[in-house]
């Protein structure tokens, strides 16, 4: 064996990435994407493919599990949905993006306080690609600039697995914010990234986001159509 070879033959050998399975869904009311993505969790299995769910969803106000009516203070025409995950009231739209990382904790070898600081980290990341400077804040899950919230998160977790995830304020109408206490904060300032200097749409920010969840997980992205929704 010459050098060259015995040097390849030591050399490690990575291994692959795991796939996940990237699915843009376009602009789509809210709840057929809940049931969508609850039954893909409970017909997964330990072989099953991790996926991501980009959306833009239709106005409406989301009231977590634990979630307390009096923080939705005037919903008006906005729909208020009571959904099953965690946190207390927050508000999509259009001009935010919605991803749900569909991701197996257990394959991925992480827990959950992990899971949302790589979640926080991959907006942050974004965000600094467009130098706007983000932080997190112990105890109060999301992303901030400035002490205004530019990014929410709402998560589940079903026999390892999480569903639900994370909305990235880009360019929108804020103004139904005031309609709410957001997360359960009275008061709670929000802002986006076209307030700060960034992009003006979602088409920029899409790819770098789901590039930054990908390295913060290790995953391999691979591009698919949209799932199949139920029909209301």
């Amino acid at each position: 064996m010459d050098a060259v070879a015995g040097a390849l033959a030591a050399a490690p050998v990575k291994a692959a990435l795991p796939p996940a399975q990237l699915r843009d869904l376009g602009r789509q009311p809210y709840e057929p994407v809940w049931r969508a993505m609850q039954a893909f969790t409970d017909a997964r299995d330990e072989a099953t493919p991790d996926e991501l769910w980009l959306v833009e969803h239709e106005p409406v106000f989301t009231l977590g599990q634990a979630g307390k009516p009096e923080h939705v203070l005037a919903p008006g025409e906005i729909p208020v949905i009571h959904v099953d995950r965690g946190g207390q009231v927050t508000y999509h739209g259009p001009g935010q993006i919605v991803l749900y990382p569909l991701l197996d904790l257990r394959r991925l070898k992480l827990g959950v306080r992990e899971y949302v600081c790589r979640i926080e980290q991959s907006i942050i990341d974004t965000l600094g690609d467009w130098n706007i400077e983000a932080i997190r804040r112990e105890g109060a899950p999301g992303v901030y600039v400035a002490g205004a919230k530019i990014a929410a998160l709402g998560i589940r977790v079903r026999r390892g697995c999480t569903f639900h995830g994370l909305a990235f304020n880009i360019a929108m109408d804020l103004s139904p914010f005031l309609r709410i206490n957001p997360c359960g904060y009275e008061g709670l300032r929000v802002t986006s990234m076209v307030d700060l200097g960034g992009p003006s749409g979602l088409a920029a920010v899409k790819p770098a986001l789901v590039g930054h969840v990908a390295t913060q997980f290790g995953l391999k992205v691979e591009h698919a159509p949209p799932p199949s929704l139920p029909q209301p």
